[in-house]
């Protein structure tokens, strides 16, 4: 520990040169670690708006099949056919959405921005609420998904493995009136 009091206390130039290097080397791989999480954070939060607006746009589109019970808080989507409500709902092009709100291309299975990031896996599930429950617990007519994001690191090169992230995006439908 002394001898590196020593060499930090030195008045020569070339001892501390080398400290120099090493500090401006460590504030500039400090600076690009912040800005790729910047970067992933930016990212992730983008494809998720875009996806919770695809998936609401899909819930808006059922809109047209919502049997609104005010009375008792709950809608759904259904139609009355011949003598009998059936439940009638649809999940939509969501990845069409996607693709046209985040400018991605289709790629084999997965949806791709150039090299910045792809996303893959989407799956949907459009929870209907019940015609007529007799319990206390209503469902709400619902949307919920997932889809993976996939980021490359753009740090180190092939070094790191990309980011890899589950996004849920959920959304229910309130009647207004």
């Amino acid at each position: 520990m002394t001898k590196v009091r020593k060499l930090l206390r030195s008045k020569k130039g070339f001892s501390s040169a080398p400290w120099a290097v090493v500090i401006v080397l460590a504030g500039m791989i400090f600076f690009v670690v912040l800005w790729q999480i910047a970067r992933l954070v930016t990212i992730s939060a983008g494809v998720k708006d875009a996806v919770q607006s695809a998936v609401i746009s899909a819930a808006v589109g059922n809109y047209a099949n919502v049997y609104d019970g005010i009375r008792e808080g709950y809608s759904g989507g259904y139609r009355y056919s011949g003598s009998s409500w059936k439940s009638a709902i649809s999940s939509g092009d969501i990845y069409g959405r996607i693709d046209a709100l985040l400018g991605l291309k289709s790629v084999g299975d997965k949806h791709a921005k150039a090299d910045e990031y792809c996303v893959y896996g989407l799956s949907v599930n459009v929870d209907n609420a019940e015609f007529a429950p007799d319990s206390e617990d209503i469902k709400q007519f619902s949307a919920t998904s997932y889809i993976t994001l996939e980021v490359p690191i753009s740090f180190c090169g092939e070094i790191l493995p990309p980011m890899k992230v589950n996004l849920c995006v959920k959304s229910k439908f309130t009647p207004k009136f």
